[in-house]
């Protein structure tokens, strides 16, 4: 569902629960951005020429721009996806070399600036995590089933089922072995409809990795 406005919603309290059409709290902005089914986007966010898949959320104070979310995606607070970049190559990085108008100069707005920052675009797999205040830079492409620790910086591609922490992010560890990985991979839960993926809860509430594999994989 293409969204351009907030719609009043909090599933986080009152007991309220999400639904089809996506959930963005008042206080947040959205432009030319695609929400999928069960999304929610929390307190004090943007979202800008984004695309966030089904089941994904953020909960609030985020910053997202020129992404692709793959689904079940679980962005934490003050997480950034793709902070903007400055032309540093140029006598100044300031903003007046490219937002002319807004400071009164008689040359239109630089559009280059903003296309080459749509184009380093940011690619994020399903059944993601970005811990708080961690922040993924330009370019990066993060696999499926990454973990991404709180307040690390992201500056390079993140292998699927990597957890990665620190500034620059390193990998710590991974969630499970590669075997494991390709298997979790080749399920393919997340394109699951929502009636099978209710109908194993108790198994995504039960079993590792290693033991869902092993019933659901070939």
């Amino acid at each position: 569902m293409l969204i351009n406005h907030g719609v009043p919603a909090d599933p986080w309290t009152l007991g309220n629960t999400l639904s089809e059409n996506p959930q963005i709290h008042p206080t947040s902005f959205v432009r030319a951005s695609e929400f999928g089914r069960y999304t929610y986007l929390g307190p004090r966010s943007l979202v800008a020429e984004s695309v966030i898949g089904d089941y994904g959320y953020a909960m609030g104070d985020n910053q997202i721009a020129h992404a692709r979310i793959g689904k079940f995606v679980n962005i934490a607070t003050g997480a950034r996806i793709n902070p903007s970049n400055h032309p540093t190559w140029r006598a100044t990085s300031h903003h007046f070399t490219y937002r002319s108008r807004s400071y009164g100069f008689a040359l239109d707005d630089d559009a280059s600036i903003f296309q080459w920052r749509a184009e380093d675009d940011v690619e994020i797999g399903h059944d993601v995590w970005l811990g708080h205040n961690s922040i993924v830079m330009p370019g990066v492409r993060i696999g499926t089933g990454a973990a991404v620790g709180s307040g690390a910086v992201v500056t390079k591609d993140v292998p699927p089922y990597a957890i990665v922490v620190g500034v620059p992010a390193r990998v710590l560890r991974f969630r499970v072995d590669e075997r494991t990985a390709q298997r979790m991979q080749q399920i393919a839960w997340w394109d699951w409809t929502h009636e099978q993926i209710d109908g194993a809860l108790a198994d995504f509430r039960t079993l590792t990795a290693v033991e869902f594999a092993d019933k659901y994989g070939a």
